[in-house]
């Protein structure tokens, strides 16, 4: 089961809305065949293994680490499949939430006689497809705030100076999460202080999310790098209080508008209401403070990545990670669980999930 769940990490951030799957087929005690599902619409790990295989899945187990599918989707149902094979026994790391499986891929294997065992290593199974499962079940993406500070909780000195804060292996390290992701979160203040281009720019090759960015009164610049370099959609989230001549600009330049409320500040909980419905199932919010603040206020965020660098600048006036108002009493704070912490590089990245 192991060797399953390093096999379906292979194809992370590329499978989505579909999960990440991977399985190992074994006969006499040694593998004969392995697969993992590579991209939507494409062969599910199953089928990989079974092709591999050939006569030889015929009385072997099936170790995969998410229950096969039994219903028709872009491909074929996995479990008719693995029964026509002639499989003998199949042990599952995790039954599958999506509603039209949940339990009835088992029970068509027991009904035709195979041997089922399922929850062995399921923990593992359920933190490999955390965003798939966040989103089959809500239709709302899983979403992770990432944060780059110094020790003091800084993101910039007093004067503006930010680059770079967080190292080289750090800065590699977030790109690395840019790829896995379908969409990545700055506000409009990001925006128009730094020019970003959010992409995710990696020496081997990468995938570029989809842009999203939170501006209430449409005051992206038309001149952003991100709306003339072609590298992934770009959607920004506006009120009804945005003027109909500066969206029509901005639609002109390439950007697709999302209206979020009608009040003065973007309705974060209807904009992944609006992502999810576009099968995006994972977000990196990479705000400033006050975007941060507005998810963890609003109880929107799931996880917390954060990069703490070896440096203390200080300053009542630098902007910190998170501010907005912030939480009046201690038993008000946001509190994670499940906490990681390692180092890379020189900076210490800390990693946890938020309490709900």
């Amino acid at each position: 089961m192991r060797e399953a769940l390093r096999l379906a990490q292979n194809a992370a951030g590329r499978t989505s809305p579909n999960p990440l799957v991977g399985a190992v087929l074994v006969r006499e005690g040694r593998i004969v065949a392995e697969g993992w599902h590579r991209r939507a619409g494409e062969d599910h790990a199953e089928i990989q293994a079974l092709k591999m295989a050939g006569e030889l899945a015929r009385g072997a187990t099936l170790y995969v680490t998410l229950e096969p599918c039994a219903h028709q989707g872009r491909t074929g149902p996995c479990v008719k499949a693995l029964i026509e094979a002639g499989v003998r026994r199949v042990v599952v790391a995790m039954e599958d939430p999506n509603p039209q499986v949940s339990g009835r891929g088992l029970a068509e294997l027991r009904a035709a006689g195979i041997e089922v065992e399922t929850g062995v290593l399921e923990k593992e199974a359920r933190h490999l497809n955390e965003t798939f499962c966040k989103w089959i079940t809500t239709r709302t993406p899983f979403v992770t705030l990432k944060m780059a500070m110094t020790l003091d909780g800084k993101i910039a000195t007093a004067v503006g100076e930010s680059q770079w804060i967080t190292g080289e292996a750090a800065r590699r390290r977030g790109h690395e999460m840019r790829d896995r992701v379908d969409a990545i979160l700055v506000g409009i203040e990001t925006v128009l202080a730094d020019d970003p281009s959010l992409t995710a720019r990696l020496p081997e090759g990468s995938r570029n999310p989809v842009r999203v960015i939170l501006d209430s009164q449409a005051r992206t610049p038309l001149t952003a790098r991100l709306l003339h370099d072609d590298a992934a959609p770009v959607l920004i989230a506006v009120t009804e209080w945005a003027s109909e001549e500066r969206l029509e600009q901005l639609r002109a330049a390439g950007a697709e508008i999302i209206f979020c409320g009608d009040g003065t500040r973007v309705d974060i909980g209807i904009l992944l209401k609006r992502l999810g419905e576009r099968e995006i199932c994972s977000l990196l919010v990479e705000g400033g403070g006050h975007v941060h603040f507005s998810f963890l206020r609003e109880g929107l965020a799931d996880k917390v990545c954060a990069f703490i660098a070896p440096r203390i600048v200080g300053g009542a006036k630098a902007p910190s990670v998170v501010s907005g108002d912030g939480f009046a009493h201690l038993n008000e704070a946001v509190r994670l669980r499940d906490m990681s912490a390692e180092f890379v590089g020189k900076d210490l990245c800390l990693t946890g999930y938020v309490r709900k």
